[in-house]
Parts: C-alpha cells; sequence; structure tokens
C-alpha cells in the first residue's frame, strides 16, 4: 500500500523536468498495471499504517489511476503551447495522491481529510487552466457548496469518536445508529457530492468552465467521491435510512427525469453531458437508498461505467473544440465530414452513454431498476422516463453535431490524431470489455 504512495511522492519532483511529459503519463500507466495486478478479492487487503482497500476501494482507486493517466494523454494543448506544464503535472499527481488516500483511508478522519483535499487541486485545474473568466464563479460553486455541506460531516465524525471511541470503516458493522441529525450530517455532504438533484447546480457550471483534464476527473471520480462515502455511511445507519431513505429516493427519480428534459434544451455540448452525469447519478442515487444487495452491488457498477463513459464524451466534446474553438451545438454539425473516423467514436461513446450492450452502463443500470423495482413497483414511471429520455437526448448529441450541413467557417478536413484515438479506445474498450468479467462485482460487499 505504502509502496504506491512512494511511487507517487517521489513521481513528484519529475513533474518539474524540462522533459517530464511523456515521462510521467508512461510512469503512471506502468503504476496502472502494477495496480491492476495485484488484485485481491478477500476483505481487506494490502493493510498498513492507516491505508489498506477492499474491493470497493479497488475499483475506484483503479478508475482513478486510468483517468489521470488520460488526462494527460488528452491535454495535449498545455504541453504544445507549453501553458505552465509543469504546475500541470504537478496538479494531476497531487490530485491523483488525495484520490488514492481517500479511497484507501481504513479510517474516518483520515477519510474526510483527504475527501476535502482533493478539492483543493481541481479548483487550480479550474482556475488555471479554465476557458472562459466565468471559471472564478464556476470554483467558488463547487467550493462553497461542498463546504457547506461537509461542516456537518466532520461533526458527524466527532460525534461517532465521541461515543465509540474508534473510526474504522471495517469496525463499523456492529453498530446501527437511530439519530436523525447524524443521519442528515453524514450523509449531506456525500449528496452534495454525488451530485443529487437540488444540489447540483455547481456541477454543470464547473464542468462547463474546467479545461479537458478538469471535467474528465470530475466526472470520473470525484463524483464517485460521494458514492463510495453513501455505500460506507450506510452500513451503520441502516435503521434510519429505512425510515427517509424514500424522500432521497423521490427526489433523485424526479430529479433525474427533470434533468433529462434539460439536456434536450442544451445547445453547449459540455453542458448537455454534464447534466446526463446529473441524470445518471440519479439512478445511482436511488438504487443506492433502496438498501438492497441489488442496489448496493449495481451503484458500484455504474459508478465505474459513469466514470469511463463520461470521461470519454469530455475527451470527444474536446477534440471538437480544439478543431472549431467552439462548443455549440449550433456551430458543431456535420461533423462526420469534417472527422469523418471520429464519428464511430462518437457512436460508440454515445451509445455506451445510452445504456446499450455490451458497455457496463447496461448491467448497471439494469441492476439499479432490478433493485428500485423490487422497493417498489410503482417508480417504474419514472424509471421509464429516464431510460426513454436518457437516449432521446444521447441521440440529439449525436445526429445533432455528426449530421447536417457543417459550418462555412470551416474550411478543411482535419482528422484526429493518433493519440486521440489511442485515448479514446482507452476509454472505450474497458467499458466494454468490463462486462465480461461482471461476476466480480459481487465479492466486494
Amino acid at each position: 500500500m505504502l509502496s504506491y504512495i512512494l511511487y507517487m511522492i517521489f513521481m513528484i519532483p519529475l513533474c518539474f523536468l524540462s522533459k517530464g511529459w511523456y515521462l510521467i503519463q508512461n510512469m503512471l500507466f506502468f503504476l496502472s498495471f502494477m495496480f491492476l495486478t495485484s488484485i485481491d478479492f478477500f476483505c481487506w487487503s494490502s493493510l498498513s499504517y492507516m491505508f489498506g482497500y477492499d474491493y470497493l476501494s479497488y475499483g475506484l482507486v483503479m478508475l482513478s489511476f486510468w483517468i489521470c493517466v488520460l488526462m494527460i494523454l488528452a491535454s495535449y494543448s498545455v504541453i504544445r503551447y507549453k501553458f505552465y506544464n509543469k504546475m500541470f503535472l504537478f496538479m494531476i499527481m497531487l490530485l491523483l495522491m488525495m484520490l488514492y488516500c481517500t479511497f484507501c483511508s481504513l479510517n474516518m478522519m483520515a477519510f474526510y481529510f483527504f475527501f476535502e483535499g482533493s478539492l483543493i487541486p481541481t479548483l487550480f485545474l479550474i482556475f488555471g487552466w479554465g476557458y472562459q473568466p466565468e471559471r472564478l464563479q464556476a470554483g467558488l460553486y463547487l467550493l462553497f457548496y461542498t463546504l457547506f455541506a461537509s461542516l456537518p460531516l466532520l461533526m458527524g465524525i466527532m460525534y461517532l469518536y465521541d461515543n465509540m471511541n474508534y473510526l474504522y470503516f471495517s469496525m463499523f458493522y456492529m453498530n446501527n445508529f437511530m439519530n436523525f441529525y447524524l443521519y442528515i450530517s453524514m450523509i449531506l455532504a456525500f449528496l452534495v457530492k454525488m451530485p443529487m438533484y437540488l444540489v447540483h447546480l455547481w456541477l454543470p457550471k464547473a464542468h462547463v468552465e474546467a479545461p479537458i483534464s478538469g471535467s474528465m476527473i470530475l466526472a470520473g471520480v470525484l463524483l464517485k467521491l460521494g458514492g463510495y462515502g453513501l455505500l460506507r455511511v450506510f452500513e451503520y445507519l441502516l435503521s434510519m435510512g429505512i425510515i427517509i431513505n424514500v424522500f432521497w429516493l423521490v427526489i433523485s427519480l424526479v430529479g433525474g427525469f427533470l434533468v433529462s428534459l434539460l439536456c434536450l434544451r442544451q445547445v453547449d455540448m459540455k453542458a448537455l453531458i454534464a447534466y446526463s452525469s446529473v441524470a445518471h447519478m440519479g439512478l445511482v442515487v436511488g438504487g443506492l437508498m433502496t438498501l438492497n444487495t441489488w442496489g448496493f452491488y449495481m451503484t458500484f457498477v455504474l459508478m465505474i461505467a459513469h466514470g469511463l463513459c463520461s470521461s470519454g464524451l469530455f475527451c470527444l466534446a474536446n477534440i471538437s473544440y480544439e478543431r472549431l474553438g467552439s462548443r455549440s451545438l449550433l456551430i458543431n454539425k456535420g461533423l462526420l465530414n469534417l472527422m469523418p473516423s471520429m464519428a464511430l467514436w462518437w457512436f460508440l461513446l454515445s451509445s455506451s452513454n445510452m445504456a446499450a450492450p455490451p458497455s457496463l452502463n447496461l448491467l448497471g443500470e439494469i441492476g439499479l431498476f432490478n433493485s428500485m423495482m423490487g422497493w417498489m413497483w410503482m417508480v417504474m414511471l419514472f424509471l421509464m422516463m429516464i431510460s426513454f429520455f436518457s437516449a432521446a437526448y444521447t441521440l440529439y448529441l449525436y445526429s445533432y453535431s455528426q449530421h447536417g450541413v457543417y459550418y462555412s467557417g470551416m474550411y478543411s478536413s482535419i482528422s484526429g490524431y493518433c493519440r486521440e484515438y489511442l485515448l479514446l479506445a482507452l476509454h472505450w474498450l474497458p467499458l466494454n470489455l468490463l462486462i465480461l468479467k461482471s461476476d466480480f462485482v459481487l465479492v466486494w460487499f
């Protein structure tokens, strides 16, 4: 466990080498593969002072490593224009360390510390490498939404320590607190991070203003911190959850439906993909709140799937942004003529986004539908709506951007670079091949 942390710490000085970009990228790929081979299914493994992982942490750490490498692969414009590229690598390494420590903390207080810490490098990514002047406002939204909700979490953790004299995740299974205030304080921060409908306003703003790397890490990993936290705290909030969870479930489903309608009105590609994230996370919150095994397993699956799929779509939006200088769907039309080979990747990732087989999204969504239908069959109406509109806005994004007469200001045919095809393949292949080993999902709980 500590070996990976030391690996990352010793990589930080390498960020400041004059030709460190590809070195860092390749070393991170190497780290990902090393971590991939150390998979272990039984209980908590790789234990060291405050760190260790079970299968749930393992999946999310793997996702963090993968998305962070792909962030470097996607942010080629930073190195091409020499735009503070050493600082940029340093931020990514810092963020990766924070995420790794968050998912691997055994102690609730350490988890809180790193959970909040991951906010700072993200904020710097948005402030430093974002596109428009509104990025300051977007960063402050992100900061204040998260901080406002996470102070009660700190109080809740202190209360737990006062009561139990320990804060280890692995020992929480013995407790069951029947305390409304504790319940609200423990889950509020995670619901904002997810984000649940009604507290989701920071997400589209942050996404639209963030650079490609910021969007990728936000969609890919930072939204998963919320799900991870909820899966961990519901271990000792079951009796309270059974009473109140229906409230969150209703908000998530109605919200998912409303956000899906919102998606159909977007003209900014990044905003559309960001709102679709809110709709998918609504399903995750809904499934998790039923507190049954289907919900718990499939929350994990859809989090991994959404991380890869959303991140890939943001990469695609960025590729056309780099060519055309605009993210508006009014200008990004007829891309099938401009970049024919890229249209295949648009199709593949869009189909995964609407949960077409054989993507991991399909497995996750079927499982979450199962979990919510088992809880109450009347939610079927909203599930149908969300599923239908999910396909509708994805098709809208795909057909609007690929078909039609292309904008007259574009004068040449610019195809993608090998780097971009590699980037998209590395998003799409795990997303569609992981379903072959979907039996592994059932080991973490």
